[in-house]
């Protein structure tokens, strides 16, 4: 109080702690994004940003490749995408790159796979690597865009979504037990 009153008669105002930030639900600089088009049994253009969109990122359960989950409320319930791309190791950047797509819809309770990765490809994507303080080592900012050239099917049921193109921005964060020498994708 003491301290508050000198700096008053002394001109100064005493500092203010800024708000908390929320955390990020996706990259540190929330700058996360994924755009889609959407159509058949989902017929959507989405356009997810945070704060409303969370993704996530890991090395596939197999050990190759990487896979990439985003996911934002829709219709009271949360629609996910996973992109899975096995050719994509630590660090790597490619064009034409092979991925399946799988769209987890909890509002129409399906899934819907393009169960393969020659479906759907990655025109480009690019890994680079973040360096943040609430982050765990060998976390990578992947961006990329491509296209499906066949539905992701209703696993179990009717149906099927097409993805005429996507773009996204979102987190991978490679185990420690992930190889490091799997080299870029060039085609």
């Amino acid at each position: 109080m003491l301290a508050a009153l000198l700096l008053l008669t002394l001109g100064a105002t005493p500092a203010v702690a800024p708000p908390p930030q929320a955390a990020p639900k996706c990259l540190p600089a929330g700058d996360g994004f994924l755009a889609m088009r959407l159509r058949g049994s989902i017929e959507e253009d989405v356009r997810w940003t945070e704060p409303l969109l969370t993704c996530t990122g890991m090395s596939r359960p197999d050990g190759r490749g990487m896979r990439l989950r985003f996911a934002a409320e829709r219709g009271g319930a949360e629609l996910a995408v996973v992109f899975a791309a096995p050719e994509l190791g630590i660090g790597a950047s490619g064009r034409s790159v092979p991925v399946n797509v799988t769209l987890l819809d909890g509002a129409g309770e399906r899934i819907y796979g393009t169960q393969g990765d020659s479906r759907c490809v990655l025109d480009e994507v690019e890994q680079q690597p973040l360096e943040s303080p609430g982050l765990p080592p060998r976390s990578y900012r992947v961006a990329g865009r491509g296209f499906c050239v066949a539905p992701a099917r209703a696993v179990d049921g009717e149906g099927s979504v097409l993805l005429t193109r996507f773009d996204f921005a979102g987190l991978v964060t490679w185990g420690a037990d992930d190889p490091a020498d799997r080299p870029a994708v060039q085609r």
